[in-house]
């Protein structure tokens, strides 16, 4: 499912660790700064801080992740937003 998907497959489970039972990003993979924290959810739900950009992001969704789009869905939400606040 994660192929091809940059959030997916630099995300949770491959962003380089974990801590306090949610990911933490220890490398930059893509749009993300190293020490952004926080959850890709089974539902659709994705939620991470930011320190470095003073960010938080929530998505809130009622997808399961059984196909893609969700992914995909999670992938163009934090895109969007680290758009947002690219200078």
């Amino acid at each position: 499912m994660a192929t091809g998907n940059v959030h997916v497959s630099y995300g949770q489970g491959q962003h380089g660790g974990w801590g306090f039972g949610m990911a933490v990003r220890t490398y930059r993979g893509d749009y993300a700064p190293v020490g952004q924290f926080g959850w890709d959810g089974g539902s659709g739900t994705s939620t991470y801080a930011d320190p470095d950009n003073q960010l938080t992001g929530i998505l809130l969704t009622q997808v399961g992740m059984s196909v893609p789009d969700p992914a995909r869905l999670i992938h163009d939400f934090w895109t969007t937003l680290y758009q947002s606040i690219d200078d």
